[in-house]
Formats: C-alpha cells, structure tokens, sequence
C-alpha cells in the first residue's frame, strides 16, 4: 500500500502536528500525516482563541519563521485584542478569538495545497524501531510506513481517560477514542512517561442566555493581526465576548459534588495546569474568594455555541447545570455539552536534545502535550521546530535551535529539556529573561532571515521585513537628526504637563520623554510631512516609537545578553564523564548525567546545578 519510503512521517494532525508536517513538506521532505480523524485536523479542543500574554508572541514568531498558525489565526480571526496595551511594549500580547469550525477547514485548505504532503486516516499503534533507529510507523490495522524519521504529537490521546463526575472512559476528546500502544512500547525501549491531567469546560447554547445581564467584551477599536503578510485585512467587524461571575452560591451548589470529584476523591492522581485550573480546585484553593470571573465567548460567527472560560470541571454534569444555572445571566441555560476532565501519558521532556529528537532513538521527534505542555501556541511552535529539524536530519543538514535571546520558542524548548516539567507547562513572559528583546511586535526581524535561510519564508517575507527595518531605522534617525523649536513644541509639552523647553532641541529627546508619544509628536509639522512623504504604515510608525523611547533598555539587554551568551559556546564533549568531578555536588552530577547538556550555559540553566558547580565544570574541562 506504502512502497516508498517517507523523509517525514508526522503522527497527530493537532497544532503541533500540522505545523510538523507543513514545515517539513516546505522544506521538501516528502511527508506523511497519519492522524486518527481526518475531519479533526487542528481542532481547537478547548477555547476558541489565539494568543495571549507570551502566547501571542510565540504565534508571531511561527509566523515569522514561516509557518501557518498566524495566518489561519487571521483568516479564522472573530475578534483582535492586543492585551496590556497599557504596559510596556515587552508586554503587550496579540489575541484572537477564533471561529473553531473556520480555524480547523482553513487549516486543512493550507495543508491540502501543500506539496509534498500526503495524507492517512488510521491510528498509529506502534514504531519501527531498528537497533536505535526510527524507521517508521505500524498502524491498528497492521499497515506498515517506511520514514525515515517520525514526529509523534499525539496530544492527550495517549491512553487518555475521560473524567466526568464518578464515570470515566477512555477517549482523546470528546466523542473520539484513545490512542494505545505507543506508550508502552516507547517504556519498553527504555522511556520514562508519565500521566498529566487537563480539563475544558461545559459548551452552551447563547440563544438560552441573557448577555444583557453581563459585561460586554468587545474588540480593539482598530484591530491589529497576527501575520506580517498580507493574506488578510485586519477585521472590520468584530463578535463581542461577554463576561459574568460565580457568586458564594455557586461555590456552594458546586462543594456539594466535592465529594464526588475524580479530582478529589483520589481517581485522578495526576496534576492539572496551575495557571488555568478547575472551578473546582479554584474554589478549594482560594477559599477567601467568594466569586470568579467567567468569560462567555462565542465559538464562531453564526454558530450560537458559547465556550464558558473559567468554568474547567470534572465535577458531574448535574452539578454543573446546577451551579451554572445560578450565574447572572445564565438561569435558563441549556447545555451542549457538560465539561470534563481527561488524563494522558506524556514523556518527560529532559529526555531530549534541543532539536526535540529524542537522545534514546535516533530520528524520532516529539512535540507538544506528549512533552508536558499545555496550549494550542506551545504545541504549534514545538511542532513547527521538531517538523524543521526533522527534515534537516534527513537532508544531512546541520541543526536548527534557537537560543533563549533570540525568541520565545528557545525559551519554552530550553525550559523543557533543562528543566522538565511535573505539571502541564504553559509560557509566560516572566519566564523569559530577555523579554525585551522578544516582543512581539519583531519576530519578523528576529526570525524571517532564518526562516528565509531554513526555505519556509519567502523571498517576498524577507523583502518586506527588510523595508520595515530600513524605514524604521530611518525615521528613527530623522527623529535624531530634527530639531524643534521652543515655540512649536512647548504647547504640546504643556498639554501634557511636560516641562518646556527654552531653545530649539533634537526630537528625539523630546519624543524621549515618557509621558510623549508619537500622538504628540505628529502634532510638529515635520514628523507628519515625513510620515506622508514616505507613506509610513503602522507596523514602522510602531517600530520608530519603541526604538526611540525604549533604545536604553533594549541596549543594556542586549548586553547582558551577548555577555551571557559566551557560556553557549562553550561545548561540553557527549562522552563527558561527570562521575570523576568528586568536588562537584551529587546532586549536580546525577542531573548533569542524566540531562546531558550541550553547553556549558544549558548546565548553569538545570534545576539542582549552582554556579559552584558550573565553576568546577569549568575549571574540570580546563577553561
């Protein structure tokens, strides 16, 4: 049935594995995706939306590299909100809410129009392991595909178990079935796996609320978009979240199913994500709190599903309605579907190089939930990255990795293999140290000069990136170059109680000056002319503001970074003994043993080594 033999064979069509197996097929690697339900590929499992606080980064930085959940974040996109517009741009954070059934057909339309790229419907229930080597896929009905290598981004459908109140059954996701087999065979090879919990919350029919009892969320007034090409314009109309509370009433009605919670009655043992946790485990946890915010988004553009974020819950579905009913604006609700909770088996990600290949079987990937993660973001850029360097291996290509200076992606993949993870990982922008560096507002021009260098961005990418830096970097200088007078800009700086000046000056000192922005600005002739003149567009007029005004910080965190960054060079050799360095610490040795860093700097990042320990690592490898 399959006489030729893959370069990529990519196991889940979830977002790590359509980026997977689009990356690949990119690059020219013929690539096969197998996944159980065609009908499925990214689906959204849980909430209907894009991005978030450090998310939205990571979908700008797909995008940049050259893969596709930024633009089908556009083309599916109901509502744009750039979030913590009122902090620094290192924290503003682009999020869409996203029509689930357009999300998941755009998806398919991509992928269907790439070439090199087939496609199978069957459950994968086993690897073709030859001595230490990947060498394809076996399948439930016993079909055998020969790749040579395979990115497995099975997500929760590894033996995965259902939870609703006292029942429970075995399935991936609502109303599919569980993926077995490969789990205990990766365990007899030698693999550590675990099991992590995750949960989604009851859908809803909006036709049985009332919205004019809660709190309207629109979208941005001028709504922005993900991708920095121009497959799509930003949106002209936008569908409205809402948002209600539980109230000391629900609390009650719902501790009433407490005692029969697989989260509490010892059936789930597994741990759940801390940032995004069961109304149940809300309630127990912060017990002084007498209500919670409940978001009510609405799941597309026409459907009347509503999605209610904030009420994850395994408790039983009769409790649920219960509870639920007694919400403002939700008294006549009816239910779509009630929420649940589903276990799975994930492999703890120290197990793997920085590529994502894992360091026991040689061309074998993993992305996404089977690493520990949670989020569509985290999964989609792991499964862009394992995609990457999967096709780079067959091709005999060197690697590609990011370092944690360089983008959010690097972050999230160094804390994994350094750090692992024993609750579902999720990103923040706290996590990463050099978040100034890594906004979103340039992933372009961090990352499409190695997009374009990897094949996956175009040339048109490129050019494009490259008119924004230029344009930038010239209206930044003529900021540096312009002088104003006194009587031009003084009554703008006292409308904005701003000390005036008494002599003509640069604007860029003036622009400067934190309670300026480039609103006030475009007040003085010149910067208008020159905006006309050169027909600035909002992306390079953004880009000028945060140069001028951020250009101290940027500067000294580029330094801290560079000198940091000496350590990554520093290459620990893969056969290094760690047992002879006795006036190491024990603990650092079994970690440094069993993590195996490549770098010096990636064995300063591992839980339980202190710089004590990475002074006599130096010293040992004679540096």
């Amino acid at each position: 049935m399959f006489n030729e033999v893959y370069d990529v064979i990519v196991v889940g069509a979830g977002h790590a594995g359509s980026e997977a197996a689009a990356a690949a097929a990119n690059m020219g690697s013929k690539t096969l995706l197998v996944t159980m339900n065609l009908q499925n590929i990214a689906q959204m499992s849980c909430n209907p939306a894009m991005g978030g606080i450090a998310k939205g980064q990571i979908v700008r930085e797909i995008d940049a590299l050259g893969g596709y959940s930024g633009i089908v974040s556009d083309t599916s996109a109901i509502q744009f909100k750039m979030l913590n517009k009122s902090k620094g741009p290192a924290m503003w954070s682009p999020r869409v809410q996203s029509d689930r059934m357009r999300f998941a057909e755009d998806w398919r339309m991509l992928l269907e129009q790439t070439k090199n790229l087939d496609f199978y419907q069957e459950m994968v229930s086993g690897l073709l392991i030859e001595g230490d080597k990947v060498v394809g896929v076996k399948t439930s009905l016993g079909v055998e595909v020969r790749g040579k290598s395979v990115v497995l981004t099975n997500g929760t459908f590894l033996n995965g178990l259902i939870h609703i109140g006292d029942k429970n059954f075995g399935g991936g996701r609502a109303g599919e079935k569980a993926a077995t087999g490969i789990t205990e065979q990766l365990v007899d090879l030698g693999f550590d796996s675990g099991r992590m919990k995750t949960g989604t919350p009851p859908r809803v029919d909006g036709r049985s609320l009332d919205f004019s009892k809660m709190i309207e969320q629109p979208g941005d007034e001028n709504p922005e978009k993900f991708s920095y090409l121009d497959t799509t314009k930003p949106l002209k109309e936008q569908r409205s979240c809402h948002m209600s509370y539980t109230s000391a009433l629900v609390h009650d009605l719902l501790r009433e199913g407490f005692d029969r919670s697989p989260m509490f009655n010892g059936r789930i043992k597994s741990l759940g994500p801390r940032y995004c946790p069961s109304i149940e485990d809300k309630i127990n946890r912060f017990a002084d709190k007498d209500r919670h915010q409940l978001f009510v988004e609405p799941e597309g553009w026409n459907t009347v599903e509503y999605y209610i974020n904030g009420f994850s819950t395994s408790l039983p579905e009769d409790v649920q309605f219960k509870a639920l009913r007694s919400v403002v604006g939700f008294e006549n609700v009816k239910f779509f579907r009630p929420g649940y909770a589903i276990e799975y088996d994930y492999f703890p990600p120290t197990q793997l190089k920085h590529t994502l290949e894992t360091k026991l079987v040689s061309g074998l990937y993993f992305a996404g939930q089977i690493n520990g993660t949670t989020g569509y973001e985290e999964a989609a850029s792991q499964g862009l990255m394992a995609g990457i360097n999967a096709s780079l291996k067959v091709q005999e290509k060197d690697p590609f990795m990011l370092k944690r200076d360089e983008a959010y992606i690097g972050v999230l993949i160094d804390d994994l293999i350094t750090k692992g993870t024993e609750e579902p990982y999720r990103m923040f922008t706290s996590r990463a140290e050099y978040r100034t560096l890594l906004r979103q507002d340039n992933a372009d021009l961090r990352l499409t000069p190695k997009g374009y260098e990897l094949g996956l961005a175009s040339e048109k990418r490129l050019k494009r990136m490259e008119q924004k830096h230029e344009s930038a970097k010239d209206f930044v200088s003529f900021f540096e170059s312009t002088s104003v007078k006194p009587e031009e800009i003084n009554p703008i700086l006292e409308s904005k109680n701003s000390s005036p000046v008494n002599q003509s000056g640069k604007l860029f000192k003036i622009f400067a000056r934190p309670n300026i922005d480039m609103y006030d600005v475009r007040k003085v002739k010149s910067v208008e002319a020159y905006i006309q003149e050169h027909h600035l567009d909002r992306e390079v007029i953004e880009q000028t503001e945060i140069q001028v005004k951020y250009s101290g910080y940027i500067a000294k965190e580029k330094n801290n970074a560079d000198k940091l960054s000496r350590l990554e060079y520093v290459k620990i050799p893969a056969d290094f003994d760690y047992s002879k360095i006795k006036s190491m610490s024990f603990e650092a040795r079994e970690k440094l043993k069993k993590i195996q860093p490549t770098t010096v700097s990636q064995a300063s990042r591992i839980s339980g080594v202190s710089p004590n320990d990475i002074s006599v690592l130096l010293v040992y490898m004679g540096r």
